[in-house]
């Protein structure tokens, strides 16, 4: 029996073609961005893997590149136990097990325990950390304060009282909450609750080369820079928001700011300079900083920005992120680009982002 399995060994393949320098690239470098493209088979070992597996390379002659695991396993060979390139990658598991994470952060009236969480995820509590920092961008710990803020910020307007609606969202202590509450609403719950009531946010639309542009501020500073087609969408867009807010004309330090703001679309190589009143979750501002470092006339891939911000894997939450801002050209989202250096999506439309590179390279 011994004998007759160590004599049954798979087709041997032939050398891999010229055409598969790409593939061998990839292998040597174990990307994982990779799987899922090709599998390849080793004729000593009789098993096939992902191209990220990391056991230790094989060599050439002994090595054929599949296009899907069932041409692998129809050549007679087995999926390596280490990588197991039959089943999902480990990313797309381990982004599974972060979103069934969230959901139950999202259902549960209080933050669950992290052993609860890692058990569920089938992982130990340090490495279940570790998996959702990197996946989701942030800690669970971040996220579960993140999601009840925003179940704070849904319920503002329909609780009795705001004390009612911090408890309601999940929170056990309302000083937890109002520690944070003004960088999480932009102001107080109070006036957030009350559609902005109290609070007064200075705007003006005007055109530029790019169209239609508004800006609004609060106290704190510029908490909005919209771009679009029409003035009178724009500050329908400020006034859903707020409903309740005074809005009102700038004074004369408002239009010198307003000034600035059109004047940098205009020459981005003057440089903008303004209080910003940001608000965004923890992870957000971390993004956007990184953003606002991002030099005139160059560029970086979302990628780049999870990697200056210490996540290299939280790629779509930079992403997101991006897609979340609401202060155009003062945080720079524009400035980012696919990692193919083609232009992705863009909330105030590719055409605006292109014209805006396009001014920035011509300015340096």
């Amino acid at each position: 029996m011994q004998v007759a399995e160590l004599t049954r060994q798979p087709q041997a393949p032939v050398a891999p073609p010229a055409d598969d320098d790409a593939k061998w690239a990839a292998l040597k470098a174990r990307d994982a961005q990779a799987d899922g493209s090709f599998v390849y088979s080793v004729r000593t070992t009789g098993v096939y893997c992902r191209p990220s597996c990391p056991a230790r390379p094989a060599r050439p002659e002994n090595v054929a590149f599949h296009t899907t695991c069932a041409e692998a396993e129809a050549a007679g060979f087995r999926p390596c136990k280490r990588c197991r390139p039959n089943e999902p990658a480990l990313a797309e598991r381990q982004a599974e097990a972060v979103a069934r994470a969230c959901r139950m952060i999202e259902e549960a009236e209080t933050m669950p325990a992290l052993d609860r969480l890692a058990e569920i995820a089938g992982m130990s509590p340090f490495h279940f950390h570790r998996v959702f920092k990197k996946v989701a961008g942030i800690t669970p710990k971040a996220y579960a304060g993140a999601h009840l803020a925003k179940r704070v910020a849904s319920g503002l307007r329909e609780a009795g009282s705001v004390t009612e609606a911090v408890f309601d969202a999940g929170y056990n202590s309302s000083s937890r909450f109002y520690a944070k509450s003004s960088d999480l609403l932009g102001m107080t719950p109070t006036a957030y609750r009350k559609g902005g009531a109290g609070t007064r946010i200075r705007f003006a639309a005007a055109e530029c080369s790019l169209g239609s542009i508004l800006v609004a501020a609060t106290d704190k500073g510029v908490c909005a820079i919209l771009l679009g087609d029409d003035p009178d969408a724009l500050a329908r867009d400020l006034q859903d928001r707020f409903p309740k807010a005074e809005l009102s004309g700038g004074d004369e330090t408002f239009e010198r700011w307003v000034a600035e703001v059109i004047g940098f679309v205009e020459a981005p190589g003057r440089g903008l300079d303004l209080p910003l009143d940001i608000g965004g979750t923890a992870f957000q501002q971390r993004v956007w900083t990184a953003l606002r470092a991002i030099p005139v006339g160059t560029t970086a891939t979302y990628a780049d920005i999870a990697r200056a911000i210490g996540e290299p894997a939280a790629v779509r939450a930079v992403a997101q992120a991006c897609g979340a801002n609401r202060l155009a050209v003062a945080i720079p989202c524009h400035r980012v680009v696919r990692s193919d250096g083609s232009l992705s999506g863009y909330r105030w439309g590719v055409e605006r982002k292109r014209d805006l590179l396009a001014r920035e390279g011509a300015a340096r």
